[in-house]
């Protein structure tokens, strides 16, 4: 175990320092920098002098360096716009994200896995076609849109939620609907293939040879080995809940992440953008690593691979 979880940190490490590299050259060749902070009428000395007092002027590699040993001494850099710490910025918005999220990700486990069991247990039947087609228009359906109607029907037509804000839990509810039905598909479709294939393997007929109830045989053997895969699935999910959060955290005005990305675009404050998408990338390669230690740990076979 202590091998195969020594190659993954190695590997996940790798992957953050990639990730690193192209976050930050991703924006430095999307503009130019200087020019965006000083604005299109800007004459060309006004560019230079912001190009040269914000380090611009630079080869590319000595600004990913600076940049990088200030990321790793914990500063993320000053915000153009709001002339704070982008540290400071990024803490205040990130429970608004992360409780939205964390929802979200629950939302979808609690509704999805069950289904994705009561589906396995009767395949073909009337429940296995219904969860499959919801999966299918789960998968389809833009979160924009579903976000849109809920908030036209719930907050418009019946007035049971705000239109907006995260003052209030009940501000939560209807964005973490819509995350959820976006990651609730991928979880169910998962929890049903997984529990038809363990339903079909020997120890499950010997359990039943055995005379064990079906709910004990359900509940104790087949669902178990089931969800180790979902485990891993469900750790992606999250890191998608948070990155797609920008969308629906515009729709719903709620103040996270993903709505100061938005505002950080708009604004070229680009050391916000970047520590963003920095941050991001790197939540998502932890929760990888997580799932892989945690699924190795369940599963001994893996460790084998």
């Amino acid at each position: 175990m202590a091998r195969y979880a020594l190659h993954r940190i190695i590997l996940a490490v790798l992957v953050a320092i990639t990730v690193s590299i192209v976050s930050f050259c991703l924006l430095r060749f999307s503009t130019d920098l200087a020019q965006a902070l000083a604005g299109e009428s800007a004459t060309p000395e006004q560019v230079e002098q912001i190009r040269v007092a914000y380090g611009l002027d630079k080869p590319l590699v000595i600004q990913y360096f600076q940049w990088l040993g200030q990321v790793l001494s914990g500063d993320l850099g000053q915000s153009y716009y709001f002339r704070e710490p982008v540290n400071r910025i990024i803490l205040e918005r990130m429970p608004v994200t992360f409780t939205l999220g964390f929802t979200a990700l629950l939302l979808a486990i609690i509704v999805a896995m069950p289904l994705g069991v009561v589906a396995a247990v009767r395949p073909n039947s009337l429940v296995d076609r219904l969860a499959l087609s919801a999966a299918v228009l789960g998968q389809a359906m833009p979160s924009f849109w579903l976000a849109l109607m809920l908030v036209f029907f719930f907050s418009i037509q019946l007035r049971w939620l705000p239109l907006s804000g995260s003052e209030t839990w009940e501000g939560f509810v209807l964005p973490s609907i819509v995350l959820a039905y976006y990651a609730a598909p991928a979880i169910m479709r998962l929890t049903r293939a997984g529990m038809i294939e363990v339903l079909r393997s020997d120890y499950i007929r010997t359990a039943k040879a055995k005379g064990l109830s079906p709910r004990k045989i359900l509940l104790r053997h087949a669902l178990r080995n089931a969800v180790i895969p979902v485990v891993a699935l469900a750790a992606v999910q999250f890191g998608f809940l948070l990155g797609g959060s920008t969308v629906i955290e515009t729709v719903f005005a709620l103040h996270g992440i993903g709505y100061l990305s938005w505002e950080s675009i708009q604004r070229a404050d680009f050391p916000v953008v970047q520590s963003i998408v920095l941050l991001f990338s790197l939540i998502f390669v932890v929760l990888t690593l997580l799932a892989d230690l945690l699924n190795a740990y369940l599963d001994p076979r893996l460790r084998m691979r």
